[in-house]
């Protein structure tokens, strides 16, 4: 099987129902978002120290869970009858609470935030600040989606919580990695003082 099809060369796209719409349609938009995300993340993952073994799995599914909100946003719900599709293609709301157990953990080895936290604390924690701006785009982007009654609105909560996910998981390797992040400053920039390294 050829990946090239010839089909989107007058610039539309099929959806996982069978329509047929504009690469410039919101659908699309959303979905390429959602798509450069994922691709963010895998990033992050290469950046990561050999002993985050576990922050590593939880990327992995994570950009799982990104391809299921993908098929989630391609098949809007006002406009796809076919209900094994509707019932294949729905977000599962358990998903959010998983992020929000992450988040819990992570968040109990760190110390309180007390300043504007500039995008710093090494490779792997910087590459996950830029995954979660990316994620902020998709939030943007699928709202309208949800608004209007196409995609599920657990797709928008999920988002949402996963970029409070990306900024503690941030934190959490720059800390692990024992490399300081950079706080913001209206005058001279300054370092967060990093506990001691505990792995």
């Amino acid at each position: 099987m050829k990946i090239y099809t010839r089909g989107g060369d007058k610039g539309k796209s099929s959806l996982y129902n069978g329509e047929r719409r504009s690469k410039a349609d919101a659908v699309f938009c959303a979905l390429g978002d959602t798509d450069e995300l994922a691709a963010a993340l895998g990033i992050a993952s290469e950046f990561c120290a050999e002993d985050e073994s576990l922050l590593r799995s939880q990327i992995t599914w994570i950009q799982c869970r990104l391809l299921d909100i993908g098929s989630a946003i391609a098949t809007p719900l006002t406009s796809t009858e076919d209900e094994r599709k509707r019932k294949l293609t729905a977000f599962d709301p358990a998903e959010i609470t998983r992020l929000e157990n992450w988040i819990d953990e992570m968040e109990q080895g760190l110390p309180p935030l007390t300043n504007f936290v500039l995008y710093s604390g090494g490779r792997c924690s910087t590459f996950l600040h830029l995954a979660r701006t990316v994620c902020r785009r998709a939030e943007r982007s699928t709202t309208p989606l949800v608004h209007a009654g196409d995609t599920p609105d657990t797709v928008l909560q999920y988002l949402n919580r996963l970029s409070d996910y990306l900024f503690v998981a941030a934190r959490h390797v720059a800390y692990a990695e024992g490399k300081p992040e950079t706080a913001y400053s209206k005058g001279d920039t300054f370092l967060v003082a990093k506990p001691r390294k505990t792995l």
